[in-house]
């Protein structure tokens, strides 16, 4: 039967398990090499991309972008591992993933992660590297055989699915945050970054090329990570310790209605722990398998997801949080005063102390009894989310130790260390450590047409002696 497109199925149902056309299907211009050079390209510039984006949360002040770099990292991660599992499946122990599988790509990726501003970093990631991603997961879509490679096809679907969103995203905060003349300044690096395409026979090396890899631009000065978390301008008195949200929850006299005020202002201010947990995945790069970037980033993207409930908690009260001072000096003095070892440390200790009785299932109980579905809804998904970070902290931290014991105690004993500087950042001038419990409290009743509890009012425990888990300080 040589004329395949007089192949008829049963009745006409589409055959091949509707992957493709016998026609298509009987084209045998496809190999597994092929395949593997492309996949290989492909994951070794998504996980460049998955550490570029990892590395910008901590310093890039503008919310948004933290928390879409949070995102978009945890999405690069996520398809990392799909090409690490479909490269596994295809006779290649040992897998050669770390292997660079081209100069010209190297280049290109060190000039995204050194570019020099943000709007210079939004245009390298969003405006050439992912657009230059897709369209390699669309050839391979296309190129690929869809009967016998049926597996690799469907890794660049989705692939391709989930990035062309991230691409609108960031294409739409560059020209939020662009403007005529940093354009022009650009162009000239931006057109350097497509001559590494081109030297690379682009980003899957389809397409001939003799030319050499371009010189370092912004590159010549190698990438030096920035631990040191910054904000926007919205941001207000960040260095404020001046209320402590957990007194106020665990105290017994104050309603649920009230407590969810504080829990918004806690997911809100979860914001640090990504900055946080950004400095532990960009120190222990070389120190930790895949699997555990690929768990913590989840992790990260979790709190950052956590940071915006808060977020929203608020819009949906009519309150501007900008009113109120998120504060930054969690993951400050964790970054600046601890090692990545034992910033690790800190985070599974507090993450196994959320799960107790007084713990996640106690604010997701304060949620429900407080009446607002919004707070119940992102207290239920918030206590699921944690569960889930204090088992990936028992895989990847845990076994460092002799017994869970050692882990918790280790953890202790580093924050315990991390000094807080509450009375310093108040003699530098940097905070007063304004108490804004009150105002917020009375314009949030104020909203829900009630009469301010006066003991709640009076409320004013700080930072000064007391931990967030209610230990108290030397």
């Amino acid at each position: 039967m040589r004329d395949h497109g007089d192949y008829e199925s049963y009745r006409g149902i589409p055959p091949l398990a509707g992957l493709c056309s016998m026609a298509r299907a009987v084209d045998g211009t496809w190999d597994l090499d092929q395949s593997l050079r492309r996949l290989k390209r492909l994951h070794y510039v998504l996980k460049r991309l998955h550490e570029t984006l990892t590395a910008k949360i901590t310093a890039e002040p503008i919310y948004e972008l933290k928390t879409a770099f949070s995102y978009h990292a945890y999405l690069c991660a996520e398809q990392v591992s799909l090409i690490r599992r479909r490269v596994g499946e295809m006779r290649e122990p040992p897998l050669g993933l770390d292997v660079i599988p081209d100069p010209a790509l190297e280049r290109l990726m060190d000039e995204v992660i050194a570019a020099p501003s943000t709007p210079d970093l939004l245009a390298g990631i969003y405006g050439v590297v992912l657009p230059a991603a897709c369209d390699a997961c669309r050839r391979l879509q296309t190129d690929a055989h869809p009967l016998a490679d049926a597996p690799t096809v469907r890794v660049a679907k989705l692939i391709a699915f989930e990035l062309q969103d991230v691409v609108t995203f960031g294409t739409e905060a560059l020209r939020c945050l662009d403007d005529d003349s940093t354009q022009a300044d650009r162009e000239p690096w931006i057109g350097h970054l497509n001559r590494c395409l081109q030297a690379a026979g682009q980003l899957d090396g389809v397409e001939a090329s003799d030319e050499s890899v371009p010189e370092p631009w912004h590159s010549a000065q190698p990438y030096q990570y920035d631990k040191e978390p910054r904000r926007d301008e919205r941001f207000r008195d960040p260095y404020n310790a001046g209320v402590n949200p957990e007194v106020f929850l665990y105290d017994e006299q104050f309603s649920a209605q009230d407590k969810t005020l504080m829990m918004y202002y806690k997911r809100l201010r979860e914001i640090d722990v990504p900055e946080m947990m950004a400095s532990i995945l960009v120190e222990l790069r070389d120190e930790e398998p895949w699997e555990f970037h690929m768990e913590m980033s989840r992790q990260l993207w979790d709190e950052a997801r956590h940071a915006m409930m808060g977020e929203v908690g608020f819009v949906a009260l009519g309150i501007d949080w900008r009113t109120i001072p998120i504060n930054f000096t969690w993951s400050r003095n964790l970054n600046l005063q601890l090692d990545a070892r034992q910033r690790h440390g800190v985070l599974f200790f507090i993450e196994q102390n959320l799960m107790p009785r007084n713990g996640k299932r106690y604010e997701w109980e304060v949620a429900n009894e407080s009446g607002d579905p919004l707070s119940a809804l992102f207290q239920d998904f918030d206590w699921a989310d944690e569960v889930l970070h204090a088992q990936i902290g028992r895989r990847w931290y845990v076994p460092r130790y002799k017994t869970l014991k050692e882990a918790l105690d280790y953890g202790d004993d580093c924050w315990s260390k991390v000094l807080s500087h509450w009375k310093s950042y108040r003699d530098q001038g940097l905070t007063q450590h304004h108490n804004w419990w009150p105002e917020l409290y009375a314009k949030a009743c104020q909203i829900w047409g009630k009469d301010p509890d006066p003991r709640a009012l009076e409320f004013q425990a700080t930072y000064e002696d007391t931990r967030a888990d209610l230990a108290k300080l030397d």
